[in-house]
């Protein structure tokens, strides 16, 4: 390949970057005595959100994250950062590792998947019709 080539492949692959995060590994979740305590962006951890903490996605970001072992999902939002580990790829707070089982492994095996807003508002806007044709009835 020459030069010109090899700039064209780049900035395709710059301006058409239409692709989302995706990754497996392991997952963990909180300890309960972090409740109350600040997140790397500035919230206080709830372990009834629906949170988790992750070495490099911005905050902010939608991440849907999928138990492998018994198929279980749930879209969970990155605000606190972890350390980067080979092993442990995300770790989730106490009401999301509640939601798709791992309460009790205590570890487990997930697939994670970014979720655009647009797809999160999609799947939304069908349930708030519904409901608003249900109470004009």
């Amino acid at each position: 390949m020459n030069i010109c080539s090899i700039i064209l492949v780049l900035l395709l692959s710059f301006f058409n970057n239409t692709t989302s995060y995706t990754a497996e590994g392991k997952a963990t979740y909180y300890a309960d005595r972090m409740h109350g305590h600040r997140t790397a962006n500035g919230e206080k951890y709830d372990k009834k959100l629906l949170t988790a903490a992750h070495s490099t996605l911005p905050f902010n970001t939608l991440v849907e994250v999928t138990n492998l072992k018994n198929g279980k999902t749930v879209v969970v939002k990155i605000n606190d950062r972890k350390a980067k580990s080979r092993h442990i790829i995300i770790d989730l707070s106490r009401a999301a590792a509640e939601e798709i089982g791992l309460i009790r492994d205590g570890i487990a095996r997930v697939k994670l998947k970014e979720v655009e807003k647009e797809e999160l508002k999609q799947q939304d806007t069908p349930l708030a019709v519904s409901e608003a044709g249900k109470s004009s009835n």
